[in-house]
């Protein structure tokens, strides 16, 4: 098998797809640009700051901004392991595929499993988010009454909602090529919007940056005080960064993914902090009254701010950059999962894989998941209607889904390190990305990050999770361990016994990566 450094980038030895037992399926067509605009597109920075930011500050004040560069640090050290293992494993599925070979296929199956559910979630939760913003550019978006009415408000997000994942839906199906080119044309925009945004809030300063500092005595009554605040507010950041190993997870699809997919990751990430904590401290600094109750609700927040400080006519250009970026982001989460059910189907790890990894001649894109997904995703959405605490708790464990399946790559690697097994050595000439020696001290760092985050998350606090029945505060615990028992039981029972790489998706000629494990039982 050839792996020299002037190989072309069409033929499928050249990527090293059939050392792990696949052949070129997919196209191969996603550049520089676009692999990092799909990690970009999935943070989302402008969906996130944006839709979140009430609840941040609702629970934190101004000094939930601080929660920003906490969690990028932890999620860093995350990134940094996963561009270890990009480098190294360019293959669909991100990290079921990491995780199959660190630990296992019982370990990674259910890191693939959790991951899917959770994006499926997140697809629905984030397609919400139009609700938040287009009616604040044009009143006429808001179709059902006024917002007024008691169901107004959720009825009229289902609506926008469904038509969003309906686009998402047949542009995932029609090929990642138009896929590619509508994620990093939206996210060039959303990227210029950003600093668009961060130069008009930082001209309008209304605050001196001592109230980054202000806790507005939201701690006051609290068993931890401000400390059992910031942890409530700093979900909002949780729920924002993640998501950026979307670039890896298209690495069969990419040009010279072994060295594309790792720096996108990491430029991702990076970007996303540096834009995302300007546009929330100047924000913040540029607020006409801090105290105002509005900054802290759901039909305010950042959107409000913007308005009052930009005025009408440049505030709505900006919410309508946000609803761009809302779009590409759903579009790169509707990806993700896709790539994620394609890869473990492909290995005969989901039922009907036959079928779902079926690709189309045509546009070379697995079709049935685009269009599952989507479906599926639109039947969560409906729960919004009348039951929107729910939906709230179930978005909310999506994400601790999101952490625990990171965790089922980043133990299992420091595992592997631990035992000599990790990093595996390179003997193909070739210096991809590595830690080296500061690889050990980042991992425990990622896992001892991700451990504790989503514990935080889970924590079942009233405030997040509502003073409903009992099962709606433990429903972290509750639904995750629904969801893991349900696939695990499946999973030993049936899935296990058929698990293998499907007859028309397998390479002609294998070189056993000795990291793969040789056994699916």
């Amino acid at each position: 098998m050839s792996r020299t450094e002037n190989s072309t980038d069409t033929g499928e030895s050249e990527h090293g797809l059939s050392e792990f037992g696949y052949n070129q399926s997919l196209e191969r067509s996603i550049g520089k640009f676009a692999s990092f605009a799909a990690g970009v597109s999935y943070i989302s920075i402008l969906t996130g700051t944006f839709q979140l930011f009430y609840f941040g500050f609702s629970f934190g004040g101004p000094a939930y901004w601080w929660s920003w560069p906490m969690v990028f640090a932890g999620q860093l050290m995350v990134a940094l392991s996963f561009a270890e293992l990009a480098a190294r494993y360019p293959v669909a599925g991100s990290v079921y595929n990491w995780s199959k070979r660190l630990a296992g296929p019982t370990t990674s199956w259910m890191a693939g499993w959790m991951m899917l559910i959770a994006s499926i979630v997140s697809i629905s939760a984030t397609a919400l988010a139009y609700q938040i913003t287009l009616p604040q550019i044009w009143s006429g978006l808001q179709l059902v009454g006024d917002g007024s009415g008691e169901y107004d408000f959720a009825v009229n997000a289902v609506i926008l909602g469904t038509v969003l994942i309906a686009f998402t839906t047949v542009i995932n199906a029609l090929g990642v090529k138009l896929m590619a080119r509508i994620n990093s044309t939206g996210v060039f925009i959303e990227l210029i919007a950003a600093v668009v945004i961060v130069v008009l809030l930082a001209i309008n300063i209304n605050n001196p940056p001592t109230v980054l500092f202000d806790t507005q005595d939201k701690g006051a009554g609290m068993s931890l005080g401000y400390f059992g605040a910031f942890l409530i507010a700093a979900l909002a950041s949780a729920y924002v960064m993640y998501g950026f190993d979307t670039a890896a997870s298209l690495g069969e699809e990419t040009v010279d993914p072994r060295r594309t997919a790792p720096r996108a990751i990491l430029r991702a990430i990076v970007a996303s902090f540096v834009l995302g904590g300007l546009i929330l401290m100047f924000g913040i600094l540029a607020a006409p009254d801090l105290a105002d109750p509005r900054i802290g609700e759901k039909d305010g927040g950042l959107q409000y701010i913007v308005l009052l400080v930009l005025g009408g006519t440049l505030g709505k250009v900006v919410l309508v950059c946000i609803a761009i970026a809302i779009t590409v982001c759903v579009l790169a989460v509707h990806t993700a999962a896709i790539r994620m059910m394609f890869a473990m189907a492909r290995d005969n790890a989901l039922p009907a894989g036959a079928t779902l990894a079926k690709i189309d001649p045509r546009h070379k894109t697995p079709i049935v998941p685009a269009v599952l997904i989507g479906a599926v995703a639109v039947l969560i959405l409906v729960v919004n209607i009348r039951t929107p605490e729910i939906f709230t708790a179930v978005t909310s464990v999506a994400i601790i889904m999101v952490y625990l399946a990171y965790l089922l790559v980043t133990l299992p690697m420091l595992i592997s390190r631990l035992r000599g097994r990790w990093p595996v050595p390179d003997t193909s000439g070739r210096r991809y990305f590595s830690l080296g020696r500061w690889g050990l001290p980042v991992n425990v760092l990622a896992v001892l990050w991700g451990s504790l985050m989503a514990l935080n998350l889970a924590w079942p606090r009233s405030e997040v999770y509502g003073d409903g029945p009992w099962y709606l505060r433990w429903i972290a615990f509750v639904f995750v361990g629904i969801v893991a028992l349900a696939g695990l039981l499946w999973y030993r029972l049936r899935g296990r016994h058929h698990v293998g790489v499907l007859p028309e998706h397998m390479a002609e000629a294998l070189a056993v990566d000795p990291t793969v494990p040789r056994e699916h039982t």
